[in-house]
């Protein structure tokens, strides 16, 4: 009978989790320029393969992390491969998170811009009421505002 062959150490996980993290960063980045641009359509491209790569780098980051020991004794060069991997990985991930809330702080102030606009509509168009008075109609009704979720 055949016996499964067995896990592979954390070190011999080192190169994988490198090239892992070298290809979110990648994909991060891509994502990034995407918002920067203007277009997020565009960072929704490889969506579920950076979903993906995401979930499994998050598992073998707590994997390599509860192995500090073991992996102290990986050749120094790979050390500073893996070391460089997530130092680029880190970079990346704060300009995005720079990127998404500017991406967000315009679309929040847009779609201020277009209630605000909406209400004053709805408030120019009033007419008078039977006594003369400028009537605003019942102001406490509210009203639904739909986006294109691909915009």
């Amino acid at each position: 009978m055949n016996q499964p062959a067995p896990a592979p150490s954390m070190i011999e996980r080192m190169e994988p989790m490198i090239r892992l993290t070298e290809r979110l960063t990648t994909l991060i980045a891509e994502q990034a320029v995407a918002f920067e641009a203007g277009r997020p359509q565009d960072a929704a491209v490889n969506m579920e393969e950076t979903s993906r790569l995401a979930n499994l780098y998050r598992k073998e980051a707590v994997r390599f992390r509860a192995a500090r020991k073991e992996l102290m004794g990986a050749p120094v060069a790979l050390r500073r491969r893996l070391v460089r991997a997530t130092e680029a990985f880190d970079a990346v991930m704060a300009r995005q998170e720079r990127a998404l809330t500017a991406a967000k702080t315009v679309t929040e102030g847009l779609v201020h811009a277009i209630a605000t606009e909406v209400a004053n509509q709805r408030t120019a168009n009033a007419g008078y009421g039977p006594t003369g008075a400028r009537y605003v109609g019942n102001s406490s009704v509210a009203s639904a505002i739909a986006l294109n979720q691909r915009a």
